[in-house]
């Protein structure tokens, strides 16, 4: 089983216009809700990859209960904890082949809500495998939730796979007493990180022997059409993805997770993690809607990811 951690889950609306106008009406007759947070994108992929998978987080109010109703309809399992605060909604506006996202922050919870969700989430523990912990934190809580999410998995020796970025994912990379199994930063994220600008493969090796990534065993830097770059212990490998046409981008980056997470659970080869990784995020672009993939073209795209060590 897969436990997908979404502490700051969302309805996720996307809105796509073929002219967005600034201090004007924009009607919209394209409209697609989800139930999303990036943990919830993750928890979709996996369940669409015929993978268990069960998702959890802090949930409430009306938007709370929007997105368990859709959970239940897409048949993924769930067990949030429940708060008396209203959850957020997040906007993409896809325009001109742009997108501009207007996010809520979400609520605010205290540091007694905090450990009440860690009690939640030993019990979740229980039956994981396999944890994912994806997006933003809610207002209220610091990296240190992270950082004991990922403590308490790795004392039942259950990987963990992080995607979060900025000041959250440093102070949680600083945090030496248990580390993530796997990250998987896009391009921007890692320069952020490291505040550096790199533009080859060979600054990119050297990034990525940061002190910040001791002991993590994957490093998956997601980089749009060029696929990614991964370090796997010492060794590094360059992603090359198929040429698609690109249908809606949002999501991928939760989906080559679910794809990681799915290989992990089935014990799969080096080489087929990578490639069945990289699938997901492919599929995901094919797609309108956020955070989906079409498993029947899993093995079309698969065949097509070609896999280059890089010296």
């Amino acid at each position: 089983m897969i436990v997908s951690v979404t502490m700051n889950p969302s309805v996720d609306i996307s809105y796509k216009l073929d002219d967005f106008k600034l201090n004007d009406v924009n009607r919209v007759s394209n409209v697609m809700k989800t139930a999303g947070g990036k943990g919830l994108n993750v928890a979709r992929v996996i369940h669409l990859l015929h993978s268990p998978v069960i998702a959890t987080g802090m949930l409430g109010g009306t938007i709370g209960s929007f997105i368990e109703n859709q959970l239940d309809q897409d048949g993924i399992d769930h067990d949030f904890l429940k708060t008396d605060q209203e959850s957020r909604n997040c906007i993409a506006i896809l325009h001109e082949g742009n997108q501009t996202e207007i996010l809520e922050a979400g609520p605010q919870f205290s540091r007694n809500e905090g450990d009440d969700f860690l009690n939640h989430y030993q019990q979740l523990l229980e039956k994981a495998e396999v944890v994912t912990i994806s997006g933003s934190l809610p207002k209220g809580l610091d990296a240190s939730i992270y950082c004991e999410m990922i403590r308490l998995a790795e004392t039942k020796q259950i990987p963990v796979i992080l995607d979060c970025s900025g000041g959250v994912l440093k102070d949680v990379l600083q945090f030496q007493e248990a580390r993530p199994f796997a990250i998987k930063p896009n391009i921007d994220e890692l320069n952020q990180l490291l505040d550096t600008k790199i533009t080859g493969e060979d600054q990119l090796k050297k990034a990525l022997e940061h002190p910040l990534f001791a002991r993590i065993q994957w490093l998956v830097v997601s980089m749009g059409a060029q696929g990614a770059f991964v370090k796997h212990n010492r060794e590094h490998f360059l992603v090359k993805i198929p040429r698609i046409n690109v249908v809606n981008p949002v999501g991928s980056g939760d989906s080559v997770v679910a794809g990681l997470a799915v290989s992990i659970l089935q014990k799969k080869s080096r080489e087929d993690l990578m490639k069945t990784a990289m699938t997901a995020g492919v599929l995901n672009t094919m797609e309108s809607q956020t955070g989906f993939v079409n498993s029947e073209k899993f093995d079309q795209i698969f065949n097509e990811i070609e896999i280059c060590k890089v010296d």
